[in-house]
């Protein structure tokens, strides 16, 4: 399974973290497999399509919470207010979504073999955000003006949880 990217949003629709991983590159006879500038760009955690312009990763994390805040309220009307959004898949990628109670939500965008990471989303939430993030004194409760998670702790951890345990 390869974990493509993963970002926390938090109740006011800010990225307050984001982390991609690409995937490991292969050498091919001695040639190194950098990318070059002909290279097409990488958006959303998958290859971009030749052609496609290159977003930032604002651009990327605005359009994942758009999609997800969307796709939620639908399941919302359409299901009740029991039903919740779990995930959805396109022919490049699977999203994963977890909405925490106090409305801290994690997207993780993965390969189309991984099974639902909901559980380990919820890993993430309970072992690694709470524990180094929330439980931090030096950490703000707010973040404001893209005051983002800086967390050092928590971002080796996060390094760990999904090289090890997801792969």
């Amino acid at each position: 399974m390869v974990v493509y990217s993963f970002y926390i949003f938090d109740r006011h629709a800010e990225c307050i973290y984001k982390r991609r991983w690409l995937p490991r590159p292969t050498s091919i006879a001695g040639k190194s497999s950098r990318p070059t500038s002909e290279t097409p760009s990488v958006s959303n955690g998958a290859p971009a399509v030749y052609g496609q312009s290159a977003r930032t990763s604002d651009d990327d994390a605005k359009l994942i919470f758009g999609t997800v805040f969307s796709l939620r309220n639908m399941v919302r009307k359409l299901g009740g207010e029991d039903d919740s959004f779990v995930s959805y898949h396109t022919s490049q990628y699977k999203l994963h979504y977890y909405e925490t109670p106090t409305n801290i939500k994690f997207v993780m965008l993965t390969d189309l073999k991984s099974p639902s990471m909901r559980i380990a989303l919820q890993q993430i939430y309970i072992n690694l955000f709470v524990e180094y993030v929330v439980k931090n004194p030096l950490s703000p409760v707010e973040h404001p003006n893209g005051l983002g998670v800086n967390n050092e702790l928590f971002e080796e951890s996060l390094e760990q949880f999904v090289t090890r345990v997801l792969s």
